[in-house]
């Protein structure tokens, strides 16, 4: 049924009459207050900051969000829809915390016509403090209003991007690594090198036939100064040399160029030229979702099809020591699936279970693992609260290790399409970390793929290698 509104005239009004409503403080509250007024006190944000400036063990919600809810009083209740707000004194006597539930209320005092009401106005909260007093004036509205309830637009938080500021940011002390650029032969992938080069980020080698790099670079106004071009016949001839300098230990790192991801990856996996280890390669994205308060690593979403338990171990590990040299010293990875119990006729399950296990006997380290979990349970705490699902992992992953690619490609571009996230992204378990990027990557998705093979590679060569591979 439609909740309706009603006014009260100026001449329905008498004096004595009142209107009151019950309003709990949440933090959502708070940041949105504050995003719509750009007051940025620290108070209001940081517990810290509470205790330090404003004496509470609580933040302190916003003087004016409690004086605030008055407008909300007068304009729904009394006099309600049509009331023009003239005038208003308001004395703070007790703050508001986060978690305060206030009762707002209001009273007419005074009648002048032909349309002015005065109403001294009131706030208690929960503990039977008063918060603020004052006295409104308003004009009544004449005719009479009886409308529905107005449905308003919901508002959602989320943080700014800034996951890849980040991580570029801690390329700036790093001396640049030099890195195998595979046929970069067209504008975006030629962009992007140029770019972490001018940046300082990688100290690129271009591999590919050297005309066609020249005439794209002279296109797109790029400057080629001072950057090495190894000139190739053609992109399967790029591939091979590009491999076989990072093989040699000549570049720290590969990027793919123009051609086909499976052209570049059938040289790197070859057994007796590639960059192959004992561990099998994998990709992992690296995820900013301004909705998750964390950055998210989503694995394998690129080259491993269809995984056996066993390559499921390596992808794990592999995301795990990414982690590491992002700065999450110990990274919770959830293993998804449909469900988050195990239940024998979904496979995903029961090797959640397992490499859970395996982490357990010590054969995946340096991280929490859980599973299987939902997607749902992974991401969201409330979700798992609901669940029952005790877990140090369920609600708070850094890492989504998926069932497969197809599952972890559509979640990855779910989250860019439809979350507005920024993936960067990157093959581990070679000998060097592999840069895959995508024309779809936006400029600085492409310089955050460069930067995260620059932590990594130098993270490699600090400690003589990330992992045992």
């Amino acid at each position: 049924m439609v909740e309706m509104m009603h006014n009260r005239t100026f001449d329905e009004i008498c004096v004595g009459d009142t209107a009151s409503l019950n309003r709990s403080c949440t933090m959502k509250d708070v940041e949105l207050f504050g995003v719509a007024t750009g007051d940025l006190n620290p108070t209001h944000y940081s517990v810290e900051s509470a205790e330090r400036f404003a004496h509470q063990r609580k933040v302190v919600a916003h003087s004016m969000w409690g004086g605030s809810l008055l407008s909300a009083l007068l304009g729904n209740e009394l006099p309600g829809p049509g009331t023009v707000y003239r005038g208003q004194e308001i004395t703070f006597l007790t703050p508001v915390e986060v978690g305060d539930t206030l009762t707002v209320s209001v009273v007419v005092v005074e009648k002048t016509p032909p349309s002015s009401v005065t109403l001294d106005c009131k706030a208690v909260n929960q503990k039977g403090e008063t918060v603020f007093t004052g006295c409104a004036n308003v004009l009544a509205p004449s005719e009479k209003v009886v409308q529905p309830r107005m449905e308003l637009s919901e508002v959602a938080l989320r943080r700014r991007h800034h996951v890849f500021e980040d991580i570029i940011a801690r390329c700036a002390d790093i001396a640049p690594i030099s890195v195998a650029v595979c046929h970069p032969c067209d504008q975006v992938s030629l962009e992007g090198p140029v770019e972490a080069a001018r940046l300082g980020l990688i100290d690129p080698i271009l591999i590919g036939p050297e005309s066609k790099i020249r005439s794209v670079a002279k296109e797109c106004g790029l400057d080629l100064t001072g950057l090495r071009i190894v000139d190739t016949a053609h992109s399967h001839e790029s591939a091979e040399k590009a491999v076989a300098m990072c093989r040699s230990g000549e570049a720290e790192a590969l990027m793919k160029g123009s051609l086909h991801t499976d052209e570049m990856m059938h040289e790197v996996a070859s057994r007796d030229k590639g960059l192959r280890t004992s561990r099998r390669i994998s990709h992992v994205f690296v995820m900013d979702v301004p909705t998750y308060p964390r950055t998210l690593l989503i694995t394998d979403a690129a080259i491993n099809i269809y995984p056996t338990l066993e390559d499921k171990m390596d992808i794990c590990q592999n995301a795990i020591d990414l982690a590491h040299v992002l700065g999450i010293e110990l990274p919770k990875v959830a293993i998804l699936s449909a469900v988050e119990t195990v239940y024998p006729k979904i496979n995903s399950t029961i090797e959640a279970a397992a490499l859970c296990k395996m982490a357990d006997r010590g054969q995946i380290t340096g991280a929490q693992l859980d599973g299987p979990l939902a997607f749902d349970n992974a991401i969201s705490e409330e979700a798992a609260r609901i669940k029952k699902i005790t877990s140090p992992v369920a609600g708070r992953a850094d890492i989504l290790l998926v069932p497969d690619l197809e599952a972890g490609n559509m979640l990855a571009k779910q989250l860019s399409y439809l979350a507005d996230a920024d993936a960067a992204g990157i093959v581990l378990g070679a000998r060097v970390p592999i840069v895959l990027t995508s024309r779809a990557d936006s400029a600085k998705a492409r310089l955050a793929s460069c930067a995260v093979a620059v932590l990594f590679a130098y993270a490699r060569r600090s400690k003589g290698g990330v992992a045992a591979q």
